[in-house]
């Protein structure tokens, strides 16, 4: 997987490891991001961090968890800290019915340029691609992206061949 890219893991992706893996849906999921996660391992891709993101996990009330999601996002190379700019484009989107969390999260996203904003909330995936035109990242979740991701490096190679 050649292109670079710089992505960011809601916490309903980061916690999705440690749901319930019996339901396809999560356990597809868990995989998509497991795969993510080891191309950023790799340095292939970029994770991205943020203050939105740890003040979220910290409202984890089992420490196991809390504990193991920090070390998934141990791995990331950058760190998104809040801004005056990440504050008022985080209002601009609760206007638009995101929560704060969420509004926070894109707003921390679009500031580092992220190529991609994965989330498992279909609330929040709904909102986004209702509001595409308002929202300078694009928004899907792991297993649709990835999906994509692969389809597109082997229509690459195919064309290269």
């Amino acid at each position: 997987m050649s292109t670079q890219y710089k992505i960011y893991l809601d916490a309903c992706c980061l916690n999705r490891l440690f749901d319930d893996q019996t339901q396809s849906r999560i356990y597809l999921e868990a995989q998509a991001i497991t795969t993510i996660l080891n191309q950023c391992r790799s340095a292939t891709w970029k994770l991205l961090n943020s203050s939105a993101l740890i003040a979220e996990l910290n409202q984890t009330p089992d420490l196991e968890r809390l504990k193991n999601v920090k070390k998934l996002l141990s791995i990331a190379k950058i760190k998104v800290i809040n801004s005056a700019f990440i504050v008022d484009r985080a209002d601009q989107l609760q206007k638009l019915g995101f929560s704060s969390y969420d509004a926070t999260h894109i707003a921390s996203a679009e500031r580092a340029e992220a190529d991609i904003f994965l989330t498992t909330d279909d609330r929040l995936l709904k909102k986004a691609q209702k509001n595409s035109q308002l929202i300078t990242v694009k928004t899907n979740n792991p297993v649709q992206w990835l999906a994509e991701v692969i389809q597109a490096e082997n229509s690459n190679d195919e064309n290269a061949t």
